[in-house]
């Protein structure tokens, strides 16, 4: 039953995301895409299934799965920036390599959590540093969303989200707990603006992930701090609040766009 609602539920994200790409813009659905929703979802289950101190646990430790995430995103910029000829695919197996690396090395760091949730930070910093110069672009010919169109994004959705989890399944506790943190929103929400688009489109998405990842790292910190103390039925909806607050903050700030 939590594999069925994992599936429905990141589905619908990703189908939602792209929809908001095209009906106001790649920058507020980049931004978006680090709301909490499917860390949200898991972080309330494994409260509710192994106790509020093991979610809190894990909340931490699933940050090192954004840094991974974040180095994912950049390789897919650099490679679809330079490569023309089977982009997709070449950017899409470029950054899945480099997150298996990223989130391999991160496996050695030592459990300490003031250490991970400083590397986080660090990380949000540095990648909205490499990626700020970025112009911030609109889909100005959107596709018409019919039936076929979101019935085919839900399927391409579903089957990757699917397939990584099949393949944890696979592959043995330790790679299993690497691609526990394989953005399986994130990455079919990229590929279908890729396909569907420019890989200005995706840049843009890009670009703002990172900053749109902050409420991510809030709501995983606050699950951290609140969880214990709190449980899951309070301390869900304030550490919601935390990340909404952030997320309406920097939605409000200035921006400007390119049309293309």
């Amino acid at each position: 039953m939590l594999l069925l609602i994992k599936i429905l539920s990141a589905t619908l994200i990703v189908v939602t995301l792209s929809v908001i790409a095209e009906k106001a813009s790649p920058r507020v659905s980049g931004l978006l895409a680090g709301y909490p929703l499917g860390t949200a979802l898991a972080l309330f289950f494994y409260g509710y299934e192994l106790g509020p101190r093991f979610a809190a646990d894990a909340a931490v430790y699933a940050l090192l799965g954004l840094v991974a995430t974040e180095c994912f995103v950049y390789v897919y910029y650099q490679l679809s920036s330079k490569i023309r000829r089977w982009s997709v695919f070449v950017s899409s197996l470029g950054a899945s390599a480099t997150f298996l690396l990223a989130a391999r090395l991160f496996s050695f760091l030592p459990p300490e959590p003031a250490l991970v949730i400083a590397l986080t930070v660090l990380s949000m910093a540095i990648f909205i540093f490499l990626l700020h110069r970025l112009p911030d672009v609109v889909i100005d010919r959107p596709v018409r969303l019919g039936p076929g169109i979101l019935s085919l994004r839900a399927l391409l959705s579903a089957a990757i989200i699917v397939g990584i989890t099949a393949l944890a399944g696979l592959v043995g506790e330790r790679w299993a707990g690497l691609l526990s943190g394989f953005p399986i929103t994130l990455f079919p929400f990229i590929l279908i603006i890729h396909l569907t688009y420019r890989p200005a489109h995706v840049h843009t998405i890009i670009k703002n992930f990172p900053r749109g990842m902050g409420a991510l790292v809030l709501y995983a910190i606050s699950v951290f701090l609140l969880y214990p103390r709190l449980g899951i039925w309070l301390g869900t909806p304030a550490a919601f609040a935390v990340a909404t607050l952030y997320l309406a903050a920097i939605l409000s700030g200035p921006r400007s766009a390119r049309v293309e």
